[in-house]
């Protein structure tokens, strides 16, 4: 016969809610050490990315330039034996109607050298602006890989002495989760996502829920230090504890915290 769960007390649920929250809030505050250097990181590679895809865009741009510019040449030395074959036609023709066929031919391969040439003064023109502009994306290339080398350093060290710590901390934060009714674990993760700095379980301070100005009634303070029921705080919704046992939960989390480093 399978063994009865027994039903954890109010306390007892207000308790593990309270070092979930510990927890998880350890591992916001190890995210909050790296803070925006993974984005920073993550932008610097897209940028680098897009750099090196631009430059060999633009060098494939020069191959087809150069491509333009041999075919504009091979063309003016066609059109050069034209005019040297249509000449030397010339002094055998019979009429001047066959002399001022071949002279318009003449004329006709002339103006395409001219253009060709023109052509390929635009190509070159081109090439030189080209040039400049990949001269100076790869001046600006190594310098965001300078920039890309220094943060992914910076990074990599955060991470080195807080990976383990945080791996540590979310497998603990799994564990804790597994105790904890489902329709709590709900609420304090709707709580946590809707919230301020992800605090879904705050004590009371001052009489105030935790980072509130809002005053708790005395008659409701006392029924949160009698942890018979589990009471939110109606501005902000937060599950909220008393001191007393917000402080015996973080002494023995801090314990559990020193182990992991």
């Amino acid at each position: 016969m399978a063994k009865k769960k027994v039903e954890s007390t109010v306390e007892e649920k207000l308790r593990a809610l309270f070092d979930l929250q510990l927890i998880d809030s350890r591992v916001d505050e190890i995210r909050n050490v790296r803070g925006e250097l993974p984005l920073e990181v993550q932008d610097l590679e897209d940028e680098v990315a897009g750099m090196n895809t631009r430059l060999e865009k633009m060098k494939a741009d020069l191959e087809l330039i150069q491509d333009n510019i041999k075919e504009k040449k091979n063309l003016i030395e066609e059109a050069k034996s034209l005019i040297k074959k249509y000449t030397a036609q010339q002094d055998n023709v019979r009429n001047n109607r066959e002399y001022n066929s071949l002279s318009k031919e003449i004329e006709y391969q002339e103006l395409e050298i001219q253009l060709a040439e023109k052509h390929i003064k635009e190509f070159k023109a081109q090439i030189e602006q080209k040039n400049e502009v990949i001269d100076g994306t790869k001046e600006r290339l190594k310098e965001r890989q300078e920039h890309l080398k220094h943060k992914q350093g910076e990074l990599d060290e955060i991470l080195k002495e807080t990976e383990k710590e945080e791996k540590a901390l979310i497998k603990e934060s799994e564990k804790y989760e597994k105790n904890i009714e489902e329709r709590l674990i709900r609420a304090y993760k709707r709580i946590r996502t809707n919230v301020k700095n992800g605090l879904a379980v705050v004590p009371v301070e001052r009489g105030a829920s935790g980072g509130s100005f809002f005053t708790i009634p005395p008659q409701v303070q006392m029924e949160i230090a009698s942890r018979k029921k589990i009471i939110t705080d109606e501005h902000s919704g937060r599950i909220l504890v008393d001191p007393a046992l917000a402080e015996e939960e973080r002494e023995k989390m801090d314990k559990l915290f020193a182990k992991m480093k």
